[in-house]
């Protein structure tokens, strides 16, 4: 049978179906091909930085799978180098958090003996004293630190609740035989060391927080639910902190119920209301004292008159920074910590860091408050389990948040309110819980999840 021509003797052009799917032709008007006969493959080329290449397996022009370029596409994968894709983490979480916090530790015990050393001196007492309680007070903190994370969610809701109740005994115990120091009724003394009931109730709050909401997720959009018991039971600790004259941490303990809520998904018509109420108690506890009075006035410059009021402290805490330049004076050669700066080894350490290891080194120093949140937050994104994120994010605003008023109140931008710097300043059982709640961290962290959301299956391409 002879195939027909056009004219001019040329035989008709058979154009190829498209492929639906995995190779299949599709149908078209031209001659359907056997099922017998092997189609051969259609190469196509790809452009590649102006010139072509060939391209198994596509249509010509198509482009090819190729990795994305430019700066964002670098830091992205460097990232997943460092942390892992969103399906499959490397767990350098946990050695972030447990770097920076024995980094921040180790320069704490640094500063500690650098500026307590000359005022010891000055005292006759021994150089190496407050050091030495700060290194035993360390070493219980890595301790119950390697405990903690080492302990489950389950364990972490069990104690909950007692451990609330023995911080609320504690500090009613303070307001019967605590030390008076400051004005601030807030430790209690043991022989020769004093603790601090407080410190360990913040972690005590955050546990306790939550667990609760945890139980109350479905019905945390209403606002009675919300702070109830929240409010009488979350802030009798507070009120008790409170009534020790304690503002300043009475200030971070409000901190954490207010991250516990918003985590937990709270209303935000509730803050507002919950902070004017805390904004008018604050005021009131201003008004009513004449040292929180007279630091709010130094705060504002209104009392500056000479170098023996309230201002002297935050005076020569900027003159320390200033004079530390870009690198500092160098290591123990400070100036005003020679009973120049009140509190220099505790409220104010930062200035001496400053001032001996200049801006780079209050730079280092921020910047592994940065790290240890960025990877608290990492590890918090990647759990479902609303207890995770609400334990992880009131133990994150309370460590990053503490440190912001406490550096805000040395550079001048907060009033001095007697908070110290999380890990570094001095303060026994401030750095034992310190850490502690970094075990918490690290419990979490150590047994990250994968990402909860699955992914793309690929064998049916």
């Amino acid at each position: 049978m002879s195939t027909p021509t056009r004219p001019g003797g040329r035989k008709p052009s058979v154009r190829s179906g498209r492929t639906t799917g995995a190779g299949r032709p599709a149908p078209s008007g031209g001659t359907p091909s056997s099922p017998s006969t092997p189609r051969p493959a259609i190469t196509g080329r790809t452009v590649r930085g102006g010139a072509t290449t060939a391209a198994p397996g596509g249509r010509a022009g198509a482009p090819a799978d190729e990795p994305a370029k430019g700066l964002r596409a670098r830091v992205r994968r460097g990232w997943e180098v460092l942390e892992g894709s969103d399906h499959s983490p490397s767990g350098s979480s946990y050695y972030l958090i447990l770097g920076a916090a024995l980094a921040l530790t180790a320069i704490g015990l640094m500063m500690v003996l650098s500026a307590s050393s000359v005022e010891a001196i000055s005292e006759g007492k021994d150089t190496f004293d407050l050091f030495l309680k700060q290194a035993v007070w360390a070493g219980a903190g890595l301790i119950l630190m390697l405990v903690l994370s080492r302990v489950g969610p389950r364990a972490y809701k069990a104690l909950a609740w007692p451990s609330l109740g023995l911080a609320i005994v504690l500090l009613v115990l303070v307001l019967v035989i605590g030390v008076e120091i400051n004005g601030n009724k807030n430790w209690i003394r043991i022989g020769s060391q004093t603790i601090q009931p407080s410190e360990p109730a913040k972690l005590a709050l955050a546990l306790w927080f939550a667990a609760v909401l945890e139980r109350k997720k479905a019905l945390i959009r209403d606002w009675k639910h919300a702070l109830i018991p929240a409010l009488p039971l979350g802030g009798l600790p507070i009120g008790l902190v409170l009534i020790g004259g304690d503002l300043g941490t009475g200030l971070v303990l409000m901190m954490i119920a207010a991250a516990a809520l918003f985590f937990a998904g709270a209303p935000l018509k509730m803050f507002t209301l919950v902070g004017a109420v805390a904004v008018v108690g604050s005021l009131l506890m201003v008004a009513t004292s004449s040292n929180r009075g007279g630091r709010i006035a130094a705060w504002l410059r209104l009392n500056c008159d000479d170098g023996t009021d309230l201002c002297m402290q935050s005076d020569n805490g900027l003159f320390a920074m200033a004079s530390g330049g870009w690198f500092g004076v160098g290591i123990g050669q400070s100036r005003q910590k020679w009973n120049w700066i009140p509190e220099a080894h505790n409220d104010f350490i930062f200035a001496i860091i400053g001032e001996e290891f200049g801006l780079i080194g209050t730079f280092v120093v921020v910047l592994l408050f940065g790290i240890l949140a960025v990877a608290t937050i990492r590890v918090a994104m990647r759990y479902t389990d609303p207890f995770v994120r609400i334990l992880m994010g009131s133990i994150l605003v309370w460590l990053i948040g503490q440190a912001f008023v406490n550096i805000g109140m040395v550079t001048g931008l907060l009033p001095v309110i007697g908070v110290p710097l999380p890990f570094i300043s001095y303060g026994g059982s401030a750095l034992t819980f310190t850490l502690a709640a970094v075990g918490v961290l690290l419990s979490f962290a150590r047994k990250t999840p994968h990402s909860a959301v699955a992914a793309p299956d690929r064998s049916a391409s």
